[in-house]
């Protein structure tokens, strides 16, 4: 059922993105801070230590990384300028490898 549903939300990700972020800062306004990676870290740690837990390995993380890229740039088309993916692979780089450490 959360694949089927999942499904019919691909097609307006984006505004189900603004509308889910829309609504978390009304409920949660302190999230809106989140965008600082050293407020997040005790998360990610945390996430981190979940996924290992569900059998996640450090060696998933890079064809992860790859396949997050890939959408990207297959979402975002001529969007996905050399700056962009860079700036998408230090963020990823630097949460893998904080959860990879935790």
């Amino acid at each position: 059922m959360v694949q089927t549903s999942f499904n019919k939300v691909v097609p307006i990700a984006t505004t189900a993105a603004d509308l889910a972020y829309d609504r978390l800062f009304v409920i949660a306004p302190e999230t809106r801070t989140l965008h600082r990676l050293e407020a997040i870290l005790p998360a990610v740690k945390d996430l981190g230590r979940r996924h290992k837990g569900y059998g996640v390995a450090a060696e998933h993380y890079a064809p992860v990384g790859a396949a997050l890229l890939w959408m990207l740039e297959n979402g975002l088309g001529t969007g996905f300028t050399p700056d962009v993916k860079a700036a998408w692979t230090e963020a990823y780089s630097a949460l893998a490898g904080v959860m990879t450490a935790a």
